[in-house]
């Protein structure tokens, strides 16, 4: 299957009006080149701090004037551990990062979940293509594992991708192949594929609740020993496609196509709300699938477990 193409994965996002800054830079900056290198410091550029105790220091930021994707450390609660991680914030029209008592930061991917890093770590996008994160004592935490295979650069998507490419803009590693606890508006989920849940919103270790696709349907499991099913959708029929079965979270559904695949009709779908700005999908620690839309603040708007288990 021919890999896909920056452009091709590109989708329209909503924007909306930033009302307060709290920084300024002139220019978006979603592209770095090989051979850089990021340290966590409180003195970073594109430091911003927020009123419910997160911090993000911005190292890519793609657009201005509303919520828009950047990729950098993101911290909450006592910021004394940090992510390297994909979140959304809000932007002004000089893509200054605004809104610090209100546009909280919201990360929708994460490279080191389970291993945070300190103030003076390290990422770094090395000569070889390879994208590393090293703690501040020099420990390699996480990296793209690309070194060999011809990467020229680094960009944060439209629509919230990391992905790395080569000298044709042919993508070598992205994030959306990678997913943690959220999906956001494009995105699927592939079998062999899940969502994990955090422990706890400053605990952002895997939790006790996954979501996964099979050749079945969609499940939500409980990770007991057994793991227990909490929820199903199940789709009868037989497999038509050569391709693995997925969910995709698209504007208005979240559609599973678990025995054929696009462009055909999806074999069940989960209506949304229709978005008026931006959203994404995540497994809260709780368990529950939730919509979150940006709506003068972060709102839920759609529970998608609320519904009762089903099957076509």
């Amino acid at each position: 299957m021919k890999t896909p193409s920056i452009s091709s994965i590109l989708f329209p996002f909503f924007l909306i009006l930033s009302l307060y800054s709290a920084t300024a830079q002139p220019f978006d900056y979603p592209t770095a080149n090989l051979s850089t290198t990021w340290t966590n410091t409180e003195s970073a550029p594109h430091s911003v701090a927020f009123s419910d105790g997160s911090t993000v220091r911005a190292i890519l930021l793609r657009g201005s004037f509303g919520p828009k994707f950047a990729c950098g450390f993101y911290c909450n609660g006592t910021c004394d551990s940090y992510l390297f991680a994909v979140f959304i914030v809000q932007t002004n029209s000089g893509s200054g990062i605004v809104m610090p008592t209100l546009g909280f930061p919201q990360p929708v991917w994460s490279a080191n979940r389970n291993h945070p890093v300190k103030l003076g770590a390290k990422l770094t996008l090395k000569a070889d293509g390879d994208l590393v994160l090293e703690d501040a004592d020099g420990s390699r935490v996480w990296s793209t594992n690309t070194a060999g295979k011809k990467v020229s650069g680094m960009q944060i998507t439209d629509t919230g991708n990391l992905v790395l490419f080569d000298a044709r803009n042919v993508i070598v590693w992205q994030s959306f192949d990678h997913p943690t606890d959220s999906l956001v508006p494009g995105q699927k989920l592939t079998e062999g594929y899940k969502l994990v849940a955090s422990v706890s919103s400053t605990n952002w270790k895997k939790g006790l609740y996954s979501v996964e696709v099979t050749n079945k349907g969609l499940f939500g499991y409980v990770n007991s020993n057994p793991r227990r099913v909490y929820y199903n959708y199940l789709v009868k029929g037989s497999d038509g496609s050569k391709e693995g079965s997925y969910v995709r979270f698209l504007n208005g559904s979240l559609s599973l196509f678990i025995h054929s695949a696009e462009p055909n009709r999806p074999d069940g779908v989960i209506s949304l709300p229709l978005a008026t700005s931006a959203q994404y999908l995540k497994l809260m620690p709780d368990g529950h699938l939730r919509v979150l839309e940006w709506q003068s603040g972060w709102r839920v708007v759609a529970d998608l477990f609320g519904v009762r288990s089903r099957s076509l």
